[in-house]
């Protein structure tokens, strides 16, 4: 049996780090990743999305879109969200 790691995996069949199509999957990826997160840390404070979305001042359908695809959040907008909300 062939075992492969993730990351040949990804080099297979995206490209190389730096390619374009690589580089696109893994900006999704972290996307889901700070989806993830947030929506863990909303849970364990016991907070609905309707909640978190008033102390940042969005729709609670921006915050869903954000736990579930990781849209419209970037690690550079990130702070901007998550200070208000978990303080």
């Amino acid at each position: 049996m062939n075992t492969k790691t993730l990351d040949q995996i990804k080099n297979e069949y995206y490209g190389e780090v730096g390619a374009p199509e690589r580089d696109r999957l893994e900006r999704e990826l972290e996307a889901l990743r700070i989806g993830f997160k947030i929506r863990s840390a909303r849970e364990k404070l016991e907070m609905t999305q309707a909640e978190l979305a008033s102390r940042i001042d969005k729709k609670r359908t921006f915050i869903s879109k954000v736990e579930n695809d990781g849209e419209n959040i970037t690690l550079k907008t990130l702070p901007e969200y998550l200070t208000p909300a978990f303080n």
